[in-house]
């Protein structure tokens, strides 16, 4: 199979150009026929993927795909094949559509994919970037299952109640992050700006200054004249730690420490259960074994410490355990969890049990972030004022005992 460029004259006259997987010239050829295209030129390709990116616009700079779109492709497909739209047909339609343009190109293929032969998960899989496992096997169980509609559905709501939760998560931080951005910025004016002023007029005096103004004094002075030796130091300790968290060990430390920080290390915890409890009910509606759903809840955490317990969990039932007796072993989930488990096994209802516990999870997130402010401000305030204090002791003590000099 090659990949080969093509121009074809639509039914409607209109130019359209693309890039198709066939054997040779000819097949192209009755490919474009099937589409009531009339072939222009049909060159031999070696990029197609490439290519068609580049006819679509797409560059390094295009915005990335969003879980909005994804959101949006779960639900029209949903809808589609509910209604009994050939999938061919529906994929096609949504490429038309969406305003996404990697989106766009991934969707071409996928009806491409579809068009040889392929099936949807097998098409779907040709892009990890945009589709991800959990995603696939979703469809997959959907397509060998004959309920493609419910796979959507449920895809839909999984990633709904993930874009919620983002979204409460960026709404939680905006005043805060705001808030210490606005502190490192009136630190920096404060040191390069205004001590300096009050530098000059304390050296005019002569008099022997208080130990809070000498630490201003110094830490202004540090500011004025190696301020780019700190920007780089800066610079280098972000790349650094940047570089660590993306290696395994450094992911991994990093997302062990993040269920222990104080006021948020909690609704981190939360967040990745209601994930698991979601995503791990949702594979055992659709009909996934055990071990393989395990497997994909992994991936669908986002959590690389609760990651490896959780496939840790599945290697234990590999080998004959059970799974209320693995996940109380794994001391990762809470009493909730655990009583859901139990329950579930023994009635034969994992799946609505550890659903419940999900909606429990969500509730607990929900209320978490919108307190995360209170929780937060006073802590902010407190910093606030002490940066006031040290200003007010380090600026004014010095005046005022020059004032009282004066005056005696």
């Amino acid at each position: 199979m090659a990949n080969f460029n093509y121009k074809a004259r639509k039914p409607s006259g209109e130019l359209a150009t693309g890039v198709l997987e066939a054997s040779d010239v000819n097949a192209v050829a009755q490919i474009l026929s099937s589409r009531n295209f009339v072939p222009i030129d049909i060159t031999q390709s070696n990029d197609a993927e490439a290519t068609e990116t580049k006819e679509l616009g797409v560059s390094f700079f295009t915005p990335a795909i969003k879980l909005d779109d994804l959101v949006m492709f779960s639900r029209q497909m949903y809808s589609l094949a509910k209604s009994g739209i050939p999938i061919l047909r529906a994929v096609k339609g949504l490429a038309d559509t969406t305003s996404s343009k990697r989106m766009k190109v991934a969707l071409y293929d996928v009806a491409d994919g579809l068009e040889r032969g392929r099936t949807l998960s097998t098409a779907l899989n040709r892009h990890p970037k945009v589709f991800n496992r959990l995603f696939v096997s979703m469809v997959h169980v959907g397509e060998n299952t004959g309920k493609l509609d419910d796979a959507f559905h449920q895809l839909s709501y999984y990633l709904e109640r993930e874009m919620e939760t983002r979204k409460q998560i960026k709404s939680a931080t905006r005043y805060p992050i705001f808030v210490l951005v606005a502190i490192v910025v009136a630190m920096v004016i404060m040191n390069m700006v205004v001590i300096p002023v009050f530098a000059d007029m304390f050296k005019s005096f002569g008099a022997e200054l208080p130990l809070m103004t000498r630490i201003l004094l110094s830490t202004s002075e540090f500011f004025m004249t190696k301020w780019h030796y700190l920007l780089g130091a800066i610079i280098l300790s972000v790349f650094l730690l940047v570089r660590y968290l993306k290696t395994e060990r450094g992911k991994y430390k990093w997302d062990k420490a993040k269920l222990r920080l104080p006021i948020v290390g909690t609704i981190f915890e939360r967040t990745i259960l209601g994930r698991f409890c979601r995503s791990f009910s949702m594979m055992l509606v659709s009909g996934v074994p055990l071990t393989a759903a395990l497997n994909l809840v992994s991936e669908a955490v986002g959590n690389s410490f609760m990651a490896d317990r959780v496939l840790t969990m599945r290697k234990s039932i590999e080998k004959g355990e059970s799974l209320s007796r693995v996940a109380s072993s794994s001391k990762l989930f809470t009493p909730l969890v655990l009583q859901m488990i139990n329950v579930g096994e023994e009635t034969g209802r994992v799946d609505e049990l550890l659903s419940e516990a999900a909606e429990f999870y969500e509730r607990e997130v929900d209320y978490d972030l919108k307190s995360l402010t209170a929780k937060i401000e006073p802590i902010l305030i407190m910093v606030v004022a002490a940066m006031v204090l040290v200003l007010a002791l380090g600026i004014f003590t010095p005046m005022w005992d020059m004032m009282s000099a004066i005056k005696g």
